[in-house]
């Protein structure tokens, strides 16, 4: 082969593997970003004057879904009626999608849940733990979530 044919095939090679890298990444992208059905509801009955539900409601918020925050003085007994474990609550009553959430739990779990859509009333990160979203600036170490319903309480993530 003489040296414009070899210049050429790797400029051609050259392009192939931007496209291909290109490609890949965009898909790498799309599926690292892929969270709650864009604007996805999601009330939180809440403490009055509960700062970390607030930072909660905005990292939601950061993750794609709609969030309205109400005051509700009694959303613990509120979490009890509707079903939530008395020795599960959360810091905060979260229902989306038919789901309750109660407690700081992850966005990516709360993904999970609406994608899976287990047979479960919902899940609950019980009391308020240091690590979680919206008491930490970044999720970290791990958290055990619990899901619950007709058929009890049991894991539904340790991560």
């Amino acid at each position: 082969m003489n040296i414009k044919v070899i210049a050429a095939l790797s400029i051609v090679t050259s392009a192939l593997a931007i496209v291909a890298a290109t490609t890949f990444s965009d898909a790498a992208v799309q599926a690292s970003t892929a969270r709650a059905d864009p604007g996805q509801e999601m009330t939180i009955y809440r403490a009055p004057g509960c700062g970390c539900c607030d930072s909660y409601a905005e990292y939601m918020e950061k993750n794609g879904y709609s969030v309205t925050v109400k005051d509700d003085r009694n959303f613990d007994q509120r979490s009890v009626d509707a079903g939530v474990p008395a020795r599960g609550i959360g810091c905060h009553l979260a229902v989306v999608d038919g789901y309750l959430v109660s407690g700081l739990v992850p966005a990516e779990i709360v993904d999970r849940l609406l994608e899976e859509r287990p047979d479960i009333k919902g899940i609950t990160l019980p009391g308020m733990p240091p690590n979680a979203p919206g008491m930490a600036a970044v999720k970290s170490g791990t958290l055990k979530i619990y899901g619950f319903g007709d058929e009890g309480i049991s894991v539904y993530s340790n991560e």
